[in-house]
């Protein structure tokens, strides 16, 4: 007897496992998980319109947004959207307002990313939304969401949502390699450990404010944006790529993983997805026509040395700046940031790549990917504590 009830137990849990509602992959889904983004300039929409900053740090002026997608320029640093407005696409949600915008609905998220903010709160101190600040902006958030919709549903979305960060490339280019009191203070490694260690403070607030589900945007070969392609030519080198930025953005993309994996092991519930974006750009700069571009190296908008100087439109600025016919053709539309079409080719990868690039964990899996049941959720089975 003891045989039979095991069996007619393993049956209705067999049963109950079938009557958990698919959500993975289905094509009715009306109700997705809420996103929550924090960086900066990659992801900016717009915050920094409404902080008083430097022209460089802005983007709501032509020929930034001129394709044809928004009315006006947004703020976005891109000839027209960027790699989060297609993830929500891709989410079914809207496309999810930055946080500083009057009178924004935040029922499916926010963006608090900030162009020229830093993990570091001394990167561009005054002049961006730092990430510390971002996280007090998220609090502010998460209590207007409990005034709104009362205390359970507004747990609920906090827990559920997917928080989207990508930061730090201004940390290494800014904060450190053009800065010569931190260069003299700390070598490579001992900065590299105060920007993943901030970044970690960070991570583990999220998680004990209600936060589950992460996703990161690692560093690119930063020596290969044009910005520094041009710094690189200017130090009497052949222009190449800057080697000492692109080592940095490998030591934080190597430590950062360490960190996920070891967080994954100690705080329960905790997931991630965090693609390996370094070696995915380097091979679509070093075989720029299979991917369809045709150029890799100079920016679409600027002047100078591969267009890589700070010079693509903007107030307050006088020299002119050089405009490409089809930015379509470019993987950079101006001295540090990516074309419409090449933020789109990384929302694609990164949403549902294969797992050589995504990992065990896409986007899409965080968003949709149902729960899986273990041992501790059977135990909470009525009769479950005998299937053990």
């Amino acid at each position: 007897m003891e045989g039979l009830g095991l069996s007619y137990r393993l049956i209705l849990l067999h049963i109950f496992l079938l009557t958990i509602p698919r959500v993975y992959g289905s094509e009715g889904v009306e109700k997705t998980s809420a996103l929550f983004i924090f960086g900066d300039s990659t992801v900016d929409p717009g915050n920094n319109n409404y902080i008083d900053t430097a022209p460089e740090n802005r983007a709501n002026y032509k020929p930034y947004g001129q394709n044809g997608f928004f009315e006006a320029p947004t703020g976005r640093f891109s000839d027209g959207r960027i790699i989060v407005d297609f993830i929500a696409e891709h989410a079914k949600l809207p496309l999810i307002p930055p946080y500083l915008e009057p009178s924004a609905d935040f029922t499916n998220g926010v963006n608090f990313a900030s162009g020229g903010a830093g993990v570091l709160p001394e990167t561009h101190k005054g002049l961006a939304i730092d990430l510390s600040t971002q996280l007090k902006y998220f609090e502010e958030v998460q209590r207007s969401l409990t005034e709104k919709l009362g205390e359970a549903k507004a747990k609920n979305i906090i827990t559920e949502a997917v928080y989207f960060i990508s930061i730090g490339s201004n940390d290494y280019i800014a904060g450190y390699l053009a800065n010569p009191t931190m260069l003299e203070l700390h070598g490579p490694g001992q900065y590299v450990g105060m920007v993943i260690g901030n970044l970690t403070n960070a991570i583990q607030t999220l998680y004990h404010k209600g936060a589950r589900k992460f996703a990161f945007l690692s560093l690119s070969p930063l020596g290969c944006i044009p910005s520094l392609r041009a710094a690189n030519l200017q130090g009497s080198d052949d222009g190449g790529c800057l080697e000492a930025a692109s080592a940095l953005a490998i030591g934080h993309n190597t430590a950062l993983k360490n960190v996920l994996t070891s967080l994954e092991h100690v705080l329960r519930g905790f997931k991630f997805s965090n693609p390996d974006f370094y070696n995915w750009l380097d091979d679509r700069l070093n075989n720029t026509s299979k991917y369809g571009f045709k150029d890799g190296v100079n920016a679409c908008c600027g002047t100078g040395p591969y267009r890589g100087l700070l010079t693509c439109g903007g107030k307050n600025k006088t020299t002119d700046f050089e405009l490409c016919e089809n930015a379509n053709d470019y993987i950079w539309f101006d001295a540090f940031h990516p074309t419409e079409r090449m933020h789109q080719q990384i929302a694609d990868a990164v949403w549902d790549g294969p797992p050589s690039f995504v990992g065990s964990m896409s986007l899409k899996d965080l968003f949709f990917t149902r729960e899986k049941l273990t041992i501790a959720d059977i135990v909470d089975i009525p009769g479950g504590e005998n299937l053990q």
